[in-house]
């Protein structure tokens, strides 16, 4: 008893520390981006400030305007993208588990081969914007690279095919239940685990991507806020390498190293905000989704 008392004290000690070691930098970054800019050039980065300053954030919100805009289209693209994604996802995973698919190898092959190769950007930009035409579109932002993942795919098919029981999905066609109401009210119910999971990471992937902005989006008006920060980044940077511009603009002078700090706090602050609200989500379908022996 006190042997297991004393492994379990020793598991917790290291989830504490692995857990301080994530949360950490974490919290130099918001001390950092609260700090004075030449208390950050003279002192460095530290937890407690000699001088508080909301000079980056304010340079941020008056040089940037359309912030909240972003915030608004960053919100839509991630709710609208993963939901949609994981309906397509697990619609094509499904059939996918089943044994009787005709072609089933072919289609696996299809999905798995997207894992490996791509078109490139140049064939992939032409087709998303000359034949599709979404670009400077919300949808450009939805689609491209993000709306379904080969690697997801063949992770929701290997849950259906191993983890739900074909004894129930059995005795389901036996009472007359047709493929779709089995899909939805027994397939799903059971799949609450990895649909979770596959969505949780969805809307870190929608919220962190800045990458389809910066190729098809144009207009600021779409910015979403991953776009707009890292525009303002490079503003930055650009006036931080031209010597006569690098500390002043319009009599204020420029918070370069708070801004870059202050960037990355407003860039992750909603989503880990959002997360303790997902996360019991999460848990509710990792037990709803147990099976009772």
């Amino acid at each position: 008893m006190r042997r297991n008392t004393l492994e379990q004290s020793v598991i917790h000690v290291i989830f504490v520390l692995i857990a301080a070691f994530c949360l950490i930098p974490f919290l130099l970054l918001v001390s950092a981006s609260f700090t004075d800019e030449n208390t950050i050039i003279r002192e460095g980065y530290t937890f407690f400030p000699s001088e508080f300053s909301l000079e980056s954030y304010r340079f941020i919100f008056e040089k940037s305007t359309d912030i909240f805009n972003a915030y608004g289209i960053s919100v839509f693209i991630t709710v609208v993208g993963t939901v949609v994604s994981l309906i397509l996802m697990t619609l094509l995973a499904y059939p996918l588990s089943k044994k009787e698919l005709p072609a089933r190898r072919f289609f696996s092959f299809f999905v798995f081969f997207t894992m490996l190769f791509n078109g490139g950007l140049v064939p992939t930009y032409l087709i998303y914007a000359n034949v599709f035409n979404i670009d400077n579109t919300l949808l450009a932002l939805i689609v491209p690279g993000l709306l379904v993942s080969a690697f997801y795919v063949i992770l929701l098919r290997t849950f259906f095919s191993v983890s739900v029981p074909g004894a129930i999905l059995e005795s389901a066609h036996i009472d007359g239940a047709g493929e779709f109401r089995i899909f939805m009210q027994m397939v799903l119910p059971l799949s609450l685990p990895v649909l979770a999971t596959v969505g949780l990471f969805q809307v870190i992937n929608y919220w962190n991507d800045w990458f389809n902005g910066l190729i098809y989006i144009s207009d600021n008006r779409l910015y979403s806020i991953q776009v707009l920060l890292n525009t303002i980044l490079l503003n930055v940077q650009y006036l931080l390498d031209n010597v006569d511009y690098s500390t002043r603009v319009d009599g204020d002078v420029i918070p370069t190293q708070g801004v870059r700090v202050a960037i990355a706090v407003i860039g992750s602050l909603p989503i880990l905000i959002a997360y303790p609200f997902f996360q019991r989500f999460f848990v509710k379908g990792l037990t709803v989704g147990a099976i009772k022996g």
